[in-house]
């Protein structure tokens, strides 16, 4: 599906390149199932329910910043006691420490990882700084230890967008894009860093349960600019942004600050919202953004990046769209073999797409070197809240 106009013409605010990164510790789903469902007083309705979640997570492994996750015992263990096969329950100060110390080294490797990749642009190009989390809390905040950290001038304008979940990297790239369509020789550093795992807990509620099986750690950086992109680079021209609130569904995910670290609600209920519902939330960007006959809908979208809140979003999504499982190869690649990092994880599944390296059941569909394709990817969150884009992935000529 081609663009309207030339990116040229319309001056693209462009995603120049993304970076990723994830900590050292590997959560292997089946061991981590195990120790759930093993915890002292776990009551057998509650083993089925975890082993249920775990199992239909179509999650294979993901990334912690707790190295007790690994398996291995520790001298003063703090969230998991290996020796005594217990998951133990430190307080929202103990977690939100551990925040404070791990969130910086991630910040930084993503960012570092973007700012490699955008061919034509350094580290002191950098004039805005915006990060995202929902994970944590301290002051300076995050976007401060990133300028400090990266050598930038003290001068670099800052933003924090915190406590918005897993849609919270499309408010920052809507400011980024209004940054740059203000100030068109602006460079904006994206980053959306999430610590997930900090508020794992034991629990027989089943929206805990799920929550501990889906969720994890990762950070991930992007580029943003107006500035023409050197010859022969892929980019994603940012086309259209927008955001919507579903009719119903107001209490069927929230998040909230508890003694025991913050406390997730991801109801069952999520997935049917969001396929009776996504097709009306989508509409806008199909209808401003198409030059393909009506008629050929949401099959004019080449590639998606549906943030995989779990399985079940996934399916319904693809089902309501009647999406391929080509298009949605990459949000399910991403699920797989990284979990929900929450913000962080739609960028995950742009890099993919940005690069190319989306896995592709189809390969022989793959565009040629030089052609532009349209991409949408969309997220949800409290409220419920469905943040979308529009891009066109292409061939700076």
């Amino acid at each position: 599906m081609p663009p309207d106009r030339s990116s040229e013409e319309r001056g693209a605010v462009s995603i120049r390149s993304i970076g990723t990164a994830v900590p050292p510790t590997v959560l292997e789903q089946p061991r981590v199932a195990e120790l759930f469902s093993q915890q002292p007083g776990t009551s057998r309705l509650a083993q089925r329910l975890i082993a249920s979640a775990f199992g239909a997570s179509a999650i294979d492994r993901r990334h912690t910043v707790i190295p007790e996750l690994d398996g291995e015992a520790r001298p003063d263990p703090v969230f998991v006691d290996v020796a005594a096969g217990s998951i133990l329950s430190p307080s929202t100060g103990t977690r939100n420490e551990v925040y404070v110390r791990e969130v910086r080294p991630l910040l930084r490797e993503a960012a570092e990882a973007a700012i490699a990749a955008a061919s034509g642009l350094e580290r002191g190009d950098i004039t805005h700084v915006i990060t995202v989390s929902c994970t944590g809390f301290m002051a300076p905040g995050p976007e401060y230890l990133l300028v400090r950290d990266l050598g930038l001038a003290p001068s670099t304008r800052r933003l924090h967008v915190g406590f918005m979940g897993c849609y919270g990297a499309f408010p920052a790239l809507r400011a980024a894009v209004s940054t740059c369509v203000a100030e068109p020789d602006a460079v904006v550093l994206i980053v959306c860093v999430e610590l997930c795992s900090l508020h794992l807990r034991t629990s027989e509620d089943p929206d805990t349960i799920v929550a501990s099986s889906v969720f994890a750690d990762g950070a991930a950086a992007a580029i943003v600019s107006a500035r023409p992109a050197p010859a022969g680079e892929t980019v994603l021209d940012v086309d259209r942004l927008d955001t919507t609130l579903t009719a119903t569904g107001e209490a069927e995910m929230a998040w909230t600050i508890g003694d025991l670290g913050f406390e997730m609600v991801l109801s069952n209920a999520v997935p049917r919202i969001l396929e009776e519902q996504i097709d009306e939330a989508l509409r806008p960007l199909l209808e401003a953004g198409s030059s393909s006959p009506p008629e050929e809908g949401w099959a004019a979208i080449r590639h998606w990046a549906i943030h995989p809140g779990g399985r079940a979003i996934l399916d319904r999504v693809q089902r309501a769209l009647d999406l391929t499982d080509r298009q949605l190869a990459p949000s399910r690649e991403i699920l797989r073999s990284y979990g929900n990092m929450s913000s962080a994880t739609v960028l995950f599944i742009l890099q993919r797409i940005l690069t190319g390296s989306e896995n592709d059941p189809e390969p022989e569909l793959d565009p040629a070197p030089d052609a532009s394709d349209r991409v949408l990817a969309v997220a949800f969150g409290p409220g419920l809240t469905v943040e979308s884009g529009l891009f066109t992935r292409r061939v700076v000529s």
